[in-house]
């Protein structure tokens, strides 16, 4: 079989909800970074044998394949295909792992995959009666930008809670107070803020047309231990989850392009060397990126010890610092080095590309080493993709 090489990792600066990007529809938003790929790359878009594109919504303009609209958007020939996975928040590692299954298998030699979401944009959505004439009445409206809705009753009710009681109930179970998760947030936008002064994330970086962002919309450098104690608990009277110590709603878009050695005109940023699954109970999901880590690193022939540093995405601070302890080996110094989701921002279907993308330029940069990406997901699932350079 043969080995699968990231070329290239482009994303979208990560917009707030209701902010820069709010007004740039979901497949536009895919169609910047898709064309910005093959122009960077210098790839005739017409050798991509499939798009692969995760989004998690696809309840509003994202709706019927977005992979496919948003490579005819970017200009490429009819003759190059698109599927749009749904992995929730790992909707775009899903769609890396997949290309990267067809590439080694034999299926495909270039894959460009990614993901996008606008939750700005996400519609609000009414369940469509069974009868042609129903009885007039009143009809539950439901917000489609995140969490659970038109739940099946059969579920226990102990799994269905929001993604936010699942992060405080991890917080109660593993010990994590709320003094180290707000120290947490701040480490996560001063890095973030730190990086893009730095033009660490210069190279991954395209802006989307009309709406150029001097770098992600959420990070705030002034943030402060002090400024997030005064925040309210969201989820328990006496919490420790707040707004401050989780990601936000956000939009943008990321794309990451995959092929077999020599497959593209240029220098490989890093190879994928592993890559694993990994379920919990729903409740518990903020926890199971720890052994899809471990999995994919066993499967890569590695060890915590070969790992240089970690990409994990920061749902919650309470999660990230629960992985954290579930991973004694890792230095916590070697987690999200420049930022996280928190700081930067976490678009449900492109925060999987960002985070292996990222991975995947540090690598470049650095010359050599291992990475490790990693992310849980709603309904009590985690992915994770292991890189060397």
């Amino acid at each position: 079989m043969t080995a699968t090489f990231i070329y290239d990792a482009v994303r979208t600066p990560f917009g707030r909800g209701g902010g820069a990007l709010s007004g740039v529809r979901p497949d536009d938003l895919a169609a910047t970074v898709m064309r910005a790929t093959v122009e960077r790359t210098g790839l005739d878009p017409a050798r991509i044998d499939d798009v692969i594109f995760g989004d998690a919504n696809q309840a509003g303009e994202d709706n019927r394949n977005v992979a496919r609209f948003g490579a005819l958007l970017a200009g490429f020939p009819t003759t190059v295909t698109g599927t749009t996975v749904n992995r929730l928040c790992a909707s775009s590692v899903e769609a890396v792992i997949q290309g990267s299954r067809a590439i080694e298998s034999g299926d495909a030699d270039v894959i460009l995959a990614g993901g996008v979401e606008s939750m700005s944009r996400a519609p609000f959505v009414v369940e469509k009666s069974a009868k042609p004439w129903p009885a007039v009445g009143n009809q539950t409206m439901w917000n489609t930008s995140i969490g659970w809705r038109m739940t099946n009753r059969a579920l226990p009710q102990h799994w269905t809670i929001s993604n936010g009681e699942s992060a405080e109930k991890i917080a109660q179970e593993w010990g994590i107070g709320r003094e180290a998760q707000d120290a947490f947030a701040v480490r996560s936008h001063r890095l973030a803020a730190e990086a893009w002064a730095a033009g660490r994330y210069d190279a991954e970086i395209v802006q989307v047309p009309g709406v150029e962002l001097a770098r992600d919309e959420g990070i705030r450098d002034t943030t402060s231990i002090e400024k997030l104690a005064g925040l309210k608990a969201l989820f328990a009277a006496d919490g420790t989850v707040t707004a401050g110590n989780a990601s936000s709603i956000n939009d943008g878009a990321s794309a990451v392009l995959l092929g077999g050695e020599g497959a593209v005109d240029a220098e490989p940023l890093a190879r994928v060397i592993g890559r694993a699954a990994h379920g919990v109970d729903p409740d518990q999901f903020p926890i199971a990126p720890i052994e899809a880590a471990n999995r994919a690193l066993a499967r890569a022939g590695k060890t915590w010890a070969d790992v240089d540093f970690v990409e994990l995405n920061e749902a919650f601070a309470s999660q990230s610092l629960a992985c954290l302890a579930g991973w004694p080996e890792l230095d916590p110094e070697r987690l999200n080095i420049h930022g996280g989701a928190i700081a930067i921002g976490h678009p449900l279907g492109a925060s999987g590309g960002r985070i292996i993308g990222h991975a995947a330029q540090e690598l470049r940069r650095r010359g050599s080493g291992v990475a490790v990406a990693a992310i849980c997901i709603g309904v009590g699932q985690g992915l994770a993709v292991v890189l060397e350079r």
